[in-house]
């Protein structure tokens, strides 16, 4: 799904074709889940007769700088892609609109016709992008809420050593959570991790000076690396996980090793086990010296552990469960997945205290049983 590298090829395209010149038409999808808080015929007024600046990024998302504002701004979300008649942006898998399909694609949600007769398109088939008309993007959610961009920001070492040591959660749901660094996804942190030997449930705060300097000097190469590709996974290097990370468990592999897949952040994590160890001591160490402070830090750590920022866990948690109603599956009750989110030990003693319930009824029972037939003798 699209990433940072994905979203910049896709800004450097609309700069390259489009800055300078003005919209004649615009024409916008009446799908009020993907366009936000704008009728659609309100949205096209507002592009109508503007003359593209700029597209600027900023994380995951792009936005269209105007002669004046609102601003058109696209969260690509699973399946967002922009697409340039006649101009070849790169292209992954989930963006599933082909060259050969009908323009613009019935899955257009915004589409622009400029003056000199180029068209753009901005489609999304699964629905999980959000297409916003935003008066200032930089100061309004959701771009106001992330943290420094990962290409235009990167962080000086003491700033992400100082980032990662109070945190108790693990290293891959901390990557994840746009709000510290904007731009980083799946693949990208589980790529990262792997160059810098890694493992995804490693605790934050538990990672040395030298292997943060190490995450971060990873961070900073794979990202440019795909950058200066345009995305383009076809010249990523060979020995990336990111090659293998589709296949299926058993069949994967990296330069010889075997790729495990396990949930960290609330993702599919691709991991080589043999190379990224879990260091349980230092982990250990860290947990145990918070709890002597206070426990309260360790329970809102795991609590942002399973709620991490990261909203394209939602939308793939939304795509299986659509995936679940066309296969025609039954939705799993609110109640059961809600007891089956607890730990063992409070099922457990929910169980305790049901029984000690049902043991109290009977013996109020048996009471009131003996006591009736006190009182059916004293009569006779």
């Amino acid at each position: 799904m699209p990433e940072l590298p994905e979203v910049e090829a896709a800004r450097r395209a609309v700069e390259d074709h489009c800055a300078g010149k003005r919209i004649l038409r615009a024409v916008i999808a009446d799908d009020a889940k993907v366009v936000v808080g704008v009728p659609p015929t309100d949205f096209e007024a507002s592009l109508t007769g503007k003359i593209v600046v700029s597209a600027l990024r900023k994380g995951k998302n792009l936005w269209l700088q105007l002669d004046s504002p609102p601003f058109p701004s696209f969260q690509f979300g699973m399946t967002g892609a922009i697409h340039i008649k006649g101009v070849q942006v790169t292209k992954y898998k989930r963006s599933v609109v082909s060259d050969e399909d009908e323009w613009p694609s019935k899955y257009s949600k915004v589409f622009l016709q400029l003056d000199d007769g180029l068209e753009l398109s901005f489609t999304d088939k699964r629905r999980f992008a959000r297409v916003r008309l935003l008066q200032n993007p930089e100061s309004m959610p959701p771009i106001s809420e992330l943290g420094p961009d990962a290409l235009l920001e990167p962080m000086l070492l003491d700033e992400f050593v100082n980032l990662l040591s109070s945190k108790s959660v693990s290293i891959k749901g901390l990557l994840l959570d746009q709000s510290y660094i904007a731009g980083i996804g799946n693949w990208i942190a589980d790529e990262v991790l792997y160059q810098a030997r890694i493992h995804p449930l490693q605790v934050a705060a538990s990672l040395t000076r030298d292997k943060c300097e190490k995450l971060l000097s990873c961070i900073k190469e794979v990202i440019e690396k795909a950058v200066d590709v345009g995305a383009d996974s076809n010249q990523f290097p060979s020995d990336w996980i990111f090659h293998s990370r589709e296949k299926k468990p058993g069949e994967a592999f990296v330069d010889g090793k075997k790729i495990e897949f396990i949930s960290a952040g609330g993702r599919t994590t691709a991991f080589v086990p043999e190379l990224q160890k879990l260091d349980h001591t230092k982990a250990s160490e860290v947990s145990s010296s918070r709890s002597k402070r206070s426990p309260l830090p360790n329970r809102a750590a795991r609590k942002r552990e399973r709620v991490t920022i990261d909203r394209e866990s939602e939308d793939e948690e939304e795509e299986e469960e659509e995936k679940s109603n066309i296969k025609g599956k039954r939705p799993i009750k609110t109640a059961q997945k809600s007891r089956k989110s607890k730990g063992v030990e409070s099922v457990v003693e929910e169980k305790k205290i049901e029984t000690g319930k049902r043991r109290a009824k009977e013996k109020t029972v048996v009471k009131t049983t003996r006591v009736d037939i006190r009182k059916k003798k004293g009569k006779k």
